[in-house]
């Protein structure tokens, strides 16, 4: 088989970040980038998930549940200062 060469260009910030966490799993980033695209060939699908709930903070998932409820109300940047300051 041959192999071909591809380059992609990248913040530093962004790079520096994501190779720890793959390096992290025990793979180069070579590695990492060669399985994201067979996984993409053989099923023909884009292999992520946006599903970040799991690292949002308790404020930001009551408020998620609130909009799928209905249960939100709109409230000003004033009003929503007050009720934290009152909490606190």
């Amino acid at each position: 088989m041959t192999t071909e060469n591809y380059n992609i260009r990248l913040e530093q910030d962004l790079k520096d970040r994501a190779f720890a966490v793959i390096e992290s799993f025990g793979l180069s980033p070579a590695q990492a980038i060669r399985l994201f695209l067979k996984q993409t060939a053989e099923t023909n699908i884009i292999p992520l998930t946006f599903d970040y709930q799991v690292r949002a903070s308790k404020s930001t998932l009551k408020a998620i549940a609130e909009l799928e409820s209905g249960e939100y109300t709109e409230s000003t940047l004033d009003e929503f200062l007050e009720q934290k300051h009152a909490k606190n």
